[in-house]
């Protein structure tokens, strides 16, 4: 059996994201970046009216990118700390970890979801600010293991018409992860972590038919003899999802891009675990002219076929204006518009789970 512990207490932190959302009302257990800042920030208070400032020099900002800090607990038993993907650069994750008052020597953790670096890009600069933030207020706590795929490409690129017009800057070597303070610690296959409490997947079937992978992807590929050139790569086969079992709610999944496609992804989590599926939350990869079609059918995945429907999807990152107009059509509130700075908190109850029934597809 697959080993995932269900957990009673799940709370993720949006620290990366490319929007931000502070107005949309939200459900029950989403937090608003402003509400966090005024009521546990200690905000500043402005002399004159003695009200609290809204101190937008020390705020979250936006990034074509992707990171959220996950806590899990069992009752108990200590909470775990794990970060899903890191942000395409060096500043935001600096920036928003700071203003979010992450404390970083708590994470024990970073998994990276595929080698790309709008997800990639910030680690080196996390890795050390964890360094610093252990030797300030944690120093036995242990190194921080980077979870990553083996499969670490040379270069990736972006083509059109059958052209290479950009590539993507250097995801992070395992000696540079190894110098910042990390210990790279590489899966191929579907493994439990934190406690058994968050399970990173293997590699992702693809099995849906209108999910045939990123238009355009290359990567650089070299030869014996020393030279090399670009190779299409539409399937990312290193891409993996992550997943949560919470208490008589049911899956949480993080599906940071879904090259793969969000469809295959929550056929493998369902088939893998037998349980409904509570939230999804992550890029859907569904921006673009290119991905347009592929809009509809997996709405209507996950909508009509995906039984019990979703309680929520959190469409991030990559997934497109458009995708989320017709998710939200679909799903009305269960369609949570969320962004950096967000907190969503969710309860497990032991004794809902009684009436928790394997789901179906149709």
């Amino acid at each position: 059996m697959t080993p995932l512990r269900s957990v009673d207490k799940f709370v993720v932190t949006f620290l990366v994201d490319n929007c931000i959302e502070w107005m949309t009302k939200l459900p029950p257990g989403f937090t608003h970046e402003l509400r966090t800042h005024l009521t546990e920030h200690n905000p500043p208070i402005d002399p004159l009216t003695g009200t609290p400032f809204i101190d937008l020099e020390h705020y979250c900002c936006g990034a074509h990118g992707f990171s959220a800090l996950i806590e899990t607990q069992i009752n108990g038993e200590s909470s775990h700390y794990t970060l899903f993907d890191t942000g395409p650069e060096s500043l935001s994750i600096a920036r928003n970890v700071a203003a979010m008052h992450t404390q970083t020597h708590k994470i024990d953790r970073v998994v990276l979801s595929h080698w790309h670096s709008d997800h990639s890009g910030g680690m080196l600069s996390f890795l050390r600010l964890r360094a610093q933030d252990v030797h300030e207020h944690a120093k036995h706590a242990a190194p921080c293991v980077v979870d990553l795929h083996p499969s670490r490409p040379l270069a990736r690129g972006i083509s059109s018409q059958g052209n290479v017009i950009a590539r993507l800057p250097p995801d992070p070597t395992f000696e540079q992860i190894k110098a910042a303070g990390g210990v790279p610690e590489t899966h191929a296959e579907g493994h439990a972590i934190a406690g058994e409490t968050v399970w990173v997947s293997g590699e992702i079937p693809r099995l849906t038919e209108f999910e045939d992978g990123l238009p355009g992807g290359v990567r650089w590929i070299e030869q014996e003899d020393g030279k090399g050139g670009w190779a299409e790569e539409q399937h990312l086969m290193d891409e993996r999802y992550a997943a949560i079992d919470v208490a008589g709610k049911g899956l949480i999944i993080f599906s940071a891009c879904s090259h793969a496609g969000i469809v295959n992804v929550v056929r493998d989590a369902v088939v893998t675990f037998k349980r409904p599926v509570y939230m999804i939350i992550g890029g859907l990869h569904l921006a673009g002219s290119d991905l347009a079609p592929r809009i509809e059918p997996t709405v209507d995945f996950l909508a009509n076929r995906l039984r019990p429907a979703p309680t929520y999807v959190l469409p991030m990152h990559c997934s497109g204006f458009a995708a989320k107009i017709a998710l939200e059509a679909a799903l009305g509130e269960g369609c949570v518009p969320a962004g950096v700075g967000h907190k969503v908190e969710v309860d497990g109850d032991r004794e809902a789970e009684k009436t928790i029934f394997p789901p179906s597809i149709r």
